[in-house]
């Protein structure tokens, strides 16, 4: 039987952007934090430890070279104004140092390295603009023209960049103690082992070529979103090609009006979000930097570099559990954790500890009424989900992250980030229930996607 979250148990009339979520655990009446507890961040991000912490994994992360820009990246799109205004600006140039630290290649030694894989330039592309368009973790993006006439984009490895990335793949370990510091369970050899191996899938253009030819395929049609196929006859080692978007940037759908963003934020869930429990598989690299709006009006997607497949198990194991919080069934949730492994039951963690700690990350599936993503929200769901130094969680710090969920969870929360940096508002449990219990849409988007499903057997 599917449950909803019970009417008289959610606090109404919260205000947009600051959410709180009703009474807690089968009408205990004690009542659940806010989504994201912002307040409770803060604190956290004013802690000397925590400074410390950020300044010593800039230290050890400095040397790094594609894994330090990706974490860079990632925190970027984190809410500065949670750090105290008197901290702000040695974290923001610390932050700056991983975001920055792409190496500069000029268009002479990238050109080497696309020559390597492809042959003479000319023979493969009639125009190619030596300027980048973008710069990724990895590599360099440039616009070309093929010589059949197709726009591209051209993703470039930096030089020597597998061997950095390896490297750093090889030093996971030297900052394994930094992580237990931060999230015990985080510095676990088979958590490291994950995280490794995803991060290195990154280096396989080949692989990355396979995958988003198969996911431009599967949405080639849709109404609401584009996925740019890969030329994969020009694709190498180090040279991935694909169809060019000539789309607006992040940037700019951030100032379009309220329903246009609105409407851009379904789309983002509906492709970052729904897919892990509906095809068992996701893109894990949510960031700005990857989505476009296309000139029809389309969202494009782009970068697959992390795209992720989950055993069904797995992500059968993570809807139960998301389904207990989301009725508020504190016990279920508690043993269903227990019985994975994830929670010692001799340890000092109580069935309410584990409910509000999902809900303070993951409760925007949950709360049934229109939510605007702010940048403070989803930082503040980002810092209690990796850092629950609250009181109340802190029990939860030495429990086990089962690598298996790693990505999945990291998927859920910078998609929150995401349409935070974005502003966008919706009723996210409405959307949710498609996927947590396998319920019709409700949206006009939602029932424009499933008519074209339904129309096209994908």
């Amino acid at each position: 039987m599917t449950g909803r979250v019970p009417k008289g148990r959610v606090a109404r009339g919260t205000r947009l952007g600051r959410l709180a979520a009703g009474q807690a655990v089968r009408g205990a009446g004690t009542r659940l934090s806010m989504i994201g507890r912002t307040e409770q961040a803060r604190r956290i991000l004013a802690e000397r430890s925590a400074l410390q912490a950020a300044q010593q994994l800039v230290a050890v992360l400095g040397s790094m070279k594609g894994a330090a820009m990706k974490l860079g990246q990632m925190l970027s799109m984190l809410d500065l104004d949670l750090v105290p205004e008197e901290h702000r600006a040695m974290f923001r140039d610390k932050l700056a140092e991983l975001r920055d630290r792409a190496p500069a290649v000029g268009f002479a030694d990238m050109r080497q390295v696309i020559e390597a894989d492809l042959g003479p330039l000319a023979r493969v592309f009639a125009d190619f603009d030596e300027t980048p368009v973008a710069a990724a973790s990895i590599g360099q993006v440039y616009r070309a023209r093929l010589r059949d006439g197709r726009e591209v984009a051209v993703k470039v490895k930096y030089p020597g960049v597998d061997a950095a990335v390896h490297s750093d793949m090889r030093n996971l370990t030297m900052f394994s103690g930094l992580l237990r510091a931060i999230l015990p369970s985080a510095g676990d050899a088979s958590v490291l082992d994950e995280i490794s191996r995803n991060i290195g899938g990154e280096l396989d253009y080949l692989g990355e070529a396979r995958t988003q030819h198969r996911i431009s395929e599967r949405y080639r049609g849709h109404p609401l979103l584009t996925v740019p196929d890969s030329i994969q006859e020009h694709c190498g080692p180090n040279v991935l090609v694909t169809e060019f978007v000539a789309g607006r940037q992040f940037d700019e759908m951030r100032a379009l009006p309220d329903a246009e963003r609105d409407r851009i934020g379904e789309v983002i869930y509906r492709f970052y979000i729904t897919p892990l429990f509906t095809d068992y598989e996701f893109c894990g690299d949510p960031h700005p930097g990857n989505i476009l709006l296309a000139p029809d009006g389309r969202v494009a997607f782009v970068d697959f570099g992390l795209y992720h497949r989950m055993d069904p198990v797995h992500a059968e194991f993570e809807r139960t559990g998301l389904r207990a919080a989301c009725e508020e069934r504190a016990e279920d949730l508690y043993r269903h954790w227990v019985d994975r492994g994830i929670v010692d039951p001799s340890a000092d963690v109580s069935p309410r500890d584990c409910l509000e700690y999902v809900w303070a990350a993951t409760g925007w599936h949950f709360l049934d009424e229109p939510i605007t993503v702010t940048p403070e929200l989803a930082t503040g769901a980002v810092v209690m989900a990796v850092d629950p130094r609250a009181a109340e969680f802190r029990g939860l710090r030495n429990q086990l992250l089962p690598p298996e969920h790693v990505f999945s969870r990291r998927a859920d929360l910078f998609t929150f980030a995401a349409l935070g940096q974005l502003r966008t508002t919706n009723n996210w449990h409405r959307l949710a229930r498609e996927w947590l219990y396998r319920e019709p849409p409700t949206t006009d988007l939602g029932r424009a996607a499933e008519q074209w499903r339904a129309s096209t057997g994908r």
